[in-house]
């Protein structure tokens, strides 16, 4: 489940930790880290309070902390916190919600 981390993202940003890239393919062949493709998906651990609106209310997030989600392969931003690395992401990187 997602940890606890002392980072509070602003706006409309959202700190995603990524989910490791497979170490094997589906035939059994382990891949050296030179081949491992960069994760594009990962599990969101801080959500902002989103983006402040021309009304002066704030917008609505459509991801939640525990969400995992599916983001552009060089969106973001990497950064390390707490020992563990995380993304940066804006709420418009994030390409879809994994459900189910």
């Amino acid at each position: 489940m997602a940890k606890k981390i002392k980072i509070r993202p602003l706006d409309d940003r959202i700190v995603v930790e990524p989910i490791e890239a497979e170490e094997t393919t589906a035939g059994g062949i382990v891949l050296p880290d030179s081949a491992k493709e960069k994760p594009q998906r990962g599990t969101v651990i801080a959500v902002g309070p989103g983006k402040l609106l021309d009304s002066g209310n704030r917008g609505e997030l459509s991801v939640a902390v525990g969400d995992e989600v599916i983001y552009g392969k060089y969106g973001g931003s990497d950064i390390e916190v707490d020992g563990v690395d995380v993304k940066v992401l804006r709420e418009s990187d994030i390409l879809a919600k994994v459900v189910g």
